[in-house]
């Protein structure tokens, strides 16, 4: 089966739509969430080719198939994170340019900063004393490369 649309999200969908239909997951890396065209196995094993016509990343939650009594659903293995917690603005300051320096992508959750572990931005974050975590911890969407230039 080739998909090349994505259905909608789960997150779109009511409960009592889901509850009816019987459930398969393809698992997937968050940075393959940005791949258009890629070869995956659900949960059930089943083979599924992925060429995306529009431009857009998948999501986690993305209905891939969906009939009358089943669906395929993306869902993301979990990342090694480090889970900033700056305690004031000039510390989430701080550490946003220091990140941005480094071309290093990052997501927010609430005043949480998430971004991929790095041991060099772990010995950056206790040198500047500024809090945080490592986890494992699933992300809905892609770490992105924001292009630019230094023209």
């Amino acid at each position: 089966m080739i998909i090349e649309r994505v259905i909608t999200n789960i997150q779109q969908m009511d409960q009592e739509e889901m509850d009816r239909r019987h459930k398969e997951k393809v698992y997937l890396e968050s940075d393959d969430l940005m791949k258009r065209i890629q070869r995956v196995t659900t949960d059930h094993g089943k083979e599924l080719g992925i060429r995306l016509k529009e431009a857009r990343d998948l999501v986690a939650g993305d209905v891939l198939f969906m009939d009358d009594t089943n669906m395929i659903i993306i869902d993301v293995l979990t990342d090694d994170l480090l889970i900033i917690r700056p305690r004031s603005i000039m510390e989430m300051g701080i550490i946003a340019h220091q990140l941005g320096n480094r071309h290093l992508p990052a997501q927010f959750e609430g005043e949480q900063m998430l971004v991929q572990y790095d041991y060099l931005v772990a010995e950056l974050l206790d040198q500047l004393q500024i809090p945080y975590d490592r986890e494992d911890r699933k992300v809905k969407q892609a770490f992105r490369h924001i292009g630019h230039s230094h023209d």
